[in-house]
Order: structure tokens, then C-alpha cells, then sequence
């Protein structure tokens, strides 16, 4: 099993592709800002709704009734200015860390296991489903005969069906969803080690990247690596990855424990999937998967001993993916770096960065195309970054209708990549905060930014291409009548502005 991270809480403050020519200019990092209105305790996890709100946990590592929150951006669309509103609490006794997480197509969030359970190992079944609309959680059975999900990987699939694994197996189900019901389904057949520690990566075409953690018959060199097929539900190996991302002890030529952990992966959008690792033998190994050809190279190693030994990245607008690393497994003073394909371009870090390790960090893309940052503390920040949207990546609204009624529900848009070119961010297995679905965005005749719930997405899949793909969307009964415009957001990126009328 893994070596447990050890915890200083008081110390934590209680990449180029078309259009993309990042490696043929200077390259000019962005800058971190600090919310106005900071949250009401230290926070945790993070997950972008439908409605462009921001939900995250409370973190207290206790025995403790941890409190949601909702970040709401202000009328001009500042997550900056932001507001924070409850979000209501789990199921009695269900205070997780390190948990799987996914925003559904029905605009419900689902949290299910957790490494930690009221501030105690735990490797916890239990979870939960939150509904926006009500504003409430619902207890979640896990699949008959687990006894374990913890701190595991999840993914929503194209079809649009939650996947789960079990972190200490090799144990996967799906979950179909029926008028509030869940039921379980297993799949993932042929995995060739459990699946402790390890991430997952939606593919351009549908299928789902792993990389293995434990050396077995596959991965007798440490370097496996594993692609799920949700056509036949099977595992099958996608080779080596030229370097070993995962960290043993071994593998420095040293003794002791090994974590097992390994980095967050970003797809990025000239097709590569950029995988960082936590091999910690004085330079954290990366390696880069090419998803048009299905071949493995080895990517730039960090310097200064740092690695990602669990920790978040994020796909920026321009391309690049935003990455914390810090030295060795789980020590203190987090560096941040953008990829943009050739060189990991060091940037400047939030104000905690010198006292957090990486694996403190969670992520996720705002429909600014910013990325919101919480590391266990109070302290949440904002990172802007100084690209700008990349060539292609936008989606393209192709139809919607002229007039639209305020209050009203299951709107219809449809368009083209509308569920972007990835997940958006990552992180090891301990946290998924995907952002690839399409938020509607109107701007009112009175200047005001307003988000409208979608829900009832035709796919999850991304890189849908010229596919006419569908979202619904409901309209706040809030909004001022008269002439507006209309956009859709994917991870961070916005359509070209329709006019609409609100009447």
C-alpha cells in the first residue's frame, strides 16, 4: 500500500498547437490574485457546477460536520468579487478527504469514498449526490461487495455514465441513474494491477489512459501503462512510458517505503497528454502521450529535486497546462510551472506556495478562463493566466432560439465543441474537478453577467469536431428583459456572442 501523507495543518495557514506559438515568443507568466470575500473556513475540494457557481468542502481534519460552500460570481462575472452562499452538508458521519468527485449531465455532483472519514483513515464507502436545485445531499450505496473506495479515481464517460474505481482493488463499476436512484454495474475487465494511486484521462476517442503504479506482469520495468475501453468494458496495455512516474524507493537506488504516487496528467490540445510523476530521485520524470499514434516519449524532467507526488494542473486557455510540483514526496514549498509543449516555464506561486506541498493543491478552470486555487486553507486564489484562447478550441454556437423567456426551463443550444478539448484539470486519483461541458452564459440588456443551469448534455465526450452536439439550459426569472447576447463556456473558452432577445 501507499506511505500516508503526515499532516501540518497550521502550517498551511488554518503548452503548442495551431494558433499556439508559445515556443516561438517570450513567454509571459500570469499573475495570482487573492479573492475580495475569502471563504468561511479552510477549503478543500472544488468542482465548477452548471450554473458557473464554484462548489467546495470545508476542511477541518477532525470528527466534524464539514459545511459546502458555493462561490457566485458577481453580476459583472468576477469570481474575484465573488460571493459565498451554503451548499449544505453531507450525510451524518460523511466528512471525506480525498474523495472521487464528478459534475453528472443532469447537473447533479456526485462524491463517493474518501482516504480519510472524520479525520481518520478510512478508505471510507460511503457517498453521496448533491442536487443544486434543492440544495441538499442524499446518501449513495457503493457496489455490492466493496469494502473499500477511498481515495479513488472517477470519470464521467462519453455515454454520460459515472465510473469509479476501487482504490485498492481492481475493482470498477458504472453508475446508471434513474429518478434518484443509483445502480451499479461492473466493468473493467483485464486491469492488470489495482488500482491504488492511479489517475485517469479521457482520450480524444473515448477511451480512458491509466498509468500503473504497482509493478505486476505487465509492469515487471515499473513503466505499464493501461487504456479502458468503455465499448467492451476491458483493459489493455498502451506500453511502456519511457520513464517511471510512479515513486519507489528502489528506483532512486535508496531504501525505505515507497508511495506509489504518481502526478496529475493534462490532455493538451495538439492531441499529447502531458503526465507528471513523483519518482523523486532528484528530478521529477515526466512523460508525454501521443494520442493520434499511441506512442509514449519521455518529457523534461523538474529540477531541484521537485516532483508531483499527488498535487493539480490545469489546462490553460492557450494551451499550456499550469502544474504545482514541490520537493520529494509530500515536503513543503510548492513551485508552479506552464508546459506549453517544449519547456516547463517556471511562474510565480500563490502566497502559501513556500509552506504547502503539492499535494495540498486542488484546481479548477473558471468560465474566465482563470483558475481557482484552495490548498487546505482559507487563503483561495485566483491565477490569470497571459495566454490567449487557443486557435480552434472554442465552441461554435450554431443554434438557438431568437427570443428566450426569463423563468423559463429546457432551453435548447446546440453547437460544436461544446465539451472542449479535455477534462480541463487533474489530479493524481485523490480529486477530479472535469470542466468539460458547456455552461450558457447570457449578458443582459442592463451589462449583467448571468449564468444559466445546463443540464441534459448530448455527450461527455470531447473532441466531438464538426458534431452537432445539445445542451438544456433554464434561465434565472432574475434576469432583465430586453436585447442580450448569448455564449457558451468550456473549460474556460467562450463561443462567439449570439444576439438574443429576453422577454
Amino acid at each position: 500500500m501507499k506511505l500516508y501523507r503526515t499532516f501540518s495543518i497550521a502550517l498551511l495557514g488554518l503548452l503548442a498547437w495551431s494558433g499556439v506559438a508559445s515556443a516561438q515568443k517570450p513567454f509571459t507568466p500570469g499573475t495570482w490574485t487573492g479573492l475580495k470575500n475569502q471563504p468561511p473556513s479552510a477549503v478543500a475540494h472544488t468542482l465548477l457546477l452548471t450554473d458557473g457557481s464554484v462548489l467546495v468542502n470545508s476542511f477541518f481534519f477532525e470528527n466534524h460536520v464539514d459545511a459546502w460552500y458555493r462561490l457566485i460570481p458577481d453580476s459583472t462575472g468576477s469570481y474575484q468579487n465573488g460571493t459565498w452562499v451554503t451548499a449544505g452538508s453531507l450525510p451524518s458521519g460523511y466528512n471525506p478527504l480525498w474523495f472521487a468527485s464528478a459534475v453528472l449531465p443532469n447537473a447533479d455532483v456526485i462524491v463517493m469514498g474518501g482516504e480519510y472519514n472524520n479525520g481518520a483513515d478510512a478508505w471510507t464507502t460511503r457517498g453521496a449526490i448533491y442536487n443544486p436545485l434543492t440544495n441538499a445531499w442524499t446518501t449513495v450505496k457503493a457496489p455490492t461487495g466493496w469494502s473499500t473506495i477511498g481515495d479513488a479515481a472517477s470519470i464521467v464517460l462519453p455515454n454520460g455514465k459515472f465510473m469509479l474505481a476501487n482504490c485498492c482493488t481492481r475493482d470498477e463499476a458504472i453508475a446508471t441513474l434513474s429518478g434518484g436512484t443509483v445502480t451499479w454495474a461492473a466493468t473493467g475487465t483485464g486491469k492488470a494491477d489495482e488500482n491504488d494511486e492511479e489517475g485517469w484521462t479521457l482520450l480524444p476517442d473515448g477511451n480512458v489512459l491509466t498509468v500503473d503504479a504497482y509493478v505486476n506482469s505487465y509492469n515487471s520495468g515499473g513503466m505499464n501503462s493501461e487504456i479502458y475501453n468503455p465499448r467492451t468494458g476491458a483493459w489493455t496495455s498502451a506500453g511502456s512510458t519511457v520513464n517511471q512516474l510512479w515513486d519507489s524507493a528502489a528506483a532512486c537506488g535508496g531504501s525505505g517505503n515507497a508511495s506509489y504516487e504518481v502526478g496529475p496528467a493534462v490532455l493538451r490540445p495538439d492531441g499529447t497528454v502531458f503526465y507528471t510523476g513523483a519518482n523523486s530521485c532528484g528530478a521529477g520524470r515526466t512523460s508525454i502521450y501521443n494520442t493520434t499514434t499511441g506512442v509514449w516519449s519521455g518529457g523534461p524532467s523538474f529540477t531541484g529535486n521537485l516532483d508531483i507526488a499527488d498535487g493539480p494542473a490545469a489546462l490553460l486557455p492557450d494551451g499550456n497546462a499550469l502544474l504545482d510540483a514541490s520537493p520529494g514526496i509530500y515536503h513543503n514549498g510548492s513551485k508552479f510551472f506552464e508546459w506549453d509543449g517544449t519547456t516547463l516555464n517556471s511562474v510565480p506561486g500563490p502566497p502559501n506556495a513556500s509552506i504547502d506541498p503539492s499535494y495540498v493543491g486542488q484546481m479548477v478552470i473558471l468560465p474566465t478562463g482563470q483558475i481557482l486555487f484552495t490548498d487546505l486553507s482559507s487563503n483561495v486564489q485566483i491565477y490569470t493566466p497571459a495566454g490567449s484562447p487557443c486557435s480552434g478550441c472554442a465552441p461554435v454556437i450554431t443554434s438557438v432560439a431568437a427570443t428566450l423567456t426569463h423563468g423559463s426551463s429546457n432551453n435548447i443550444i446546440q453547437g460544436t465543441g461544446f465539451n472542449g478539448l479535455s477534462l480541463g484539470a487533474a489530479y493524481g486519483d485523490d480529486a477530479q474537478a472535469a470542466t468539460n461541458f458547456p455552461l450558457v452564459r447570457i449578458t443582459d440588456s442592463t451589462g449583467a453577467v448571468v449564468y444559466c443551469r445546463t443540464h441534459a448534455f448530448t455527450t461527455m465526450g470531447i473532441w466531438t469536431g464538426s458534431k452537432n452536439v445539445a445542451a438544456r439550459f433554464n434561465i434565472p426569472s432574475t434576469i432583465a428583459l430586453g436585447p442580450a447576447t448569448i455564449e457558451v463556456v468550456t473549460n474556460g473558452i467562450a463561443s462567439t456572442a449570439m444576439a438574443v432577445t429576453i422577454d
